[in-house]
């Protein structure tokens, strides 16, 4: 379902189900889990680009995942029926919070559709780049079902809530360029090429700072985002008494010093 290179502290996750329009089956989400996992604790790593084949970037839960579902109907006791379901749905939502919970910085770069599961897995992400021809639908709506995989959660902190609220009722597409102007996208390109050679610009940059620092940036923003500027500001505090003094610190001034690049050890 994935496949992983690794080049330069660089890891590019690329979704390769091009034929299903990258849906992820039953498998495919346990392997995303473990990915991102491993992905978070690999030193080489410093930056992640999640990106994909074909013409679709995701198009979301594969329908034989959602039927599978069914087989819950065999369980005699309603309330054990139940508490299946609630274990699958918690192991889903475990799954697209393997990327937001990666030290490293996530960027997606986003071509054609974006479905459903796929908005979910995108909000999850740290940055978000799309050529033209990319579009974002929460599909969950023509489905007789409520998103429940992170997209009405992450969505209005991405977005104002009231365009978040229009996509969840309507399903209807976003289109990238609408995206860039509410927010959901750092920028959109005109061709698929040069998305792809911007986003490996900016990853070729985070991945020259101090991985140190990258990573506790991204620790400190996630914890802002979901606390108050008190409880940030103590958070920082807190981190920067226990990180601050560093070699890479040391190594950052010594190379701007001397005019040269930076070397930091992974």
């Amino acid at each position: 379902m994935f496949e992983v290179q690794i080049e330069n502290h660089i890891a590019q996750v690329t979704f390769n189900r091009p034929e299903k329009a990258n849906a992820i089956h039953q498998e495919g989400w346990k392997e995303l889990k473990q990915v991102f996992e491993e992905l978070s604790e690999d030193s080489k790593v410093r930056v992640v680009i999640l990106r994909s084949t074909g013409k679709h970037f995701c198009a979301g839960i594969d329908l034989s995942l959602l039927m599978s579902f069914q087989q819950l109907n065999n369980i005699d006791c309603d309330g054990r029926k139940r508490e299946g379901f609630l274990k699958m749905v918690r192991h889903l939502q475990a799954c697209v919070n393997a990327i937001e919970n990666c030290r490293k910085p996530v960027i997606a770069a986003i071509q054609g559709g974006c479905i459903g599961g796929g908005v979910d897995i995108a909000a999850a992400c740290d940055m978000r780049y799309a050529s033209e021809d990319a579009y974002f639908t929460i599909r969950e709506i023509d489905m007789g079902m409520v998103a429940d995989l992170g997209t009405l959660q992450r969505l209005p902190k991405l977005i104002p809530y009231g365009v978040t609220a229009e996509l969840a009722y309507t399903g209807r597409k976003m289109y990238a360029m609408e995206a860039e102007k509410v927010g959901l996208l750092n920028r959109s390109f005109i061709s698929r090429a040069e998305m792809q050679n911007e986003v490996e610009k900016i990853a070729v940059t985070i991945a020259s700072k101090s991985p140190l620092s990258i990573r506790g940036t991204k620790e400190v923003l996630r914890y802002a985002r979901d606390h108050s500027v008190n409880e940030g500001l103590q958070q920082i505090q807190l981190w920067n008494s226990a990180m601050f003094l560093s070699k890479d610190l040391m190594e950052a001034f010594q190379s701007g010093m001397e005019k040269r690049a930076s070397e930091f050890e992974d």
